[in-house]
């Protein structure tokens, strides 16, 4: 039936942008080394609008343990400065008047268990968004039996959709396992 191809599609879609932003998020836990994506969720005033950091400057690695910020207008520095000194990555600026570096730390044993956990919380609420349109396909798919639909296609539907949901939930578990190697990995 052509309505249960569309719910089908439909799963797939929403649980393959559920994988999506899981992975967006685990990138912006920062594992220990430099990545300007740690930055991404940093918002600076520009001209009184919040806009995104590398929207206003470029973000370079001159290595492993450090971060470039260069702005696009010089005046934007403290704007930058007071960004990152507010935001949650526990960093602290040094501006030499052209550029901000940003020296990522060493983590400790401590705070890779915490991020451990909070990769894990991540990853968590992906399957908790994987779930909930299993949940919602499924309960489509009953409506369409009520309206008529023959119960075999609806139940050969739900079996599909559980398949669905078991992979893209095993995508999340792959994502979850290199971020943590990733993290550990002194």
């Amino acid at each position: 039936m052509e309505e249960i191809e569309l719910y089908l599609d439909e799963a797939q879609e929403l649980m393959q942008k559920a994988v999506d932003h899981t992975a967006s998020e685990l990138l912006k836990i920062r594992a220990g080394k430099a990545m300007p994506n740690i930055l991404d969720g940093i918002l600076v005033q520009y001209y009184g609008a919040p806009t995104p950091l590398n929207q206003v400057s470029s973000v370079t690695t001159p290595d492993a343990r450090t971060l470039a910020i260069k702005p696009f207008e010089r005046n934007m520095i403290g704007e930058i400065e007071k960004a990152i000194i507010n935001s949650d990555l526990g960093l602290a600026p040094q501006n030499n008047g052209e550029i901000i570096i940003l020296t990522i730390p060493t983590l400790t044993e401590e705070r890779r268990v915490t991020l451990v956990k909070q990769a894990k919380h991540e990853c968590e609420n992906g399957k908790i968004s994987i779930r909930t349109v299993r949940k919602d396909t499924n309960e489509s798919l009953r409506k369409l039996q009520k309206e008529g639909a023959s119960e075999d296609e609806v139940k050969r539907a739900e079996e599909k959709v559980q398949k669905l949901t078991d992979q893209y939930s095993t995508k999340i578990d792959e994502l979850l396992a290199k971020k943590e190697a990733e993290i550990m990995k002194v």
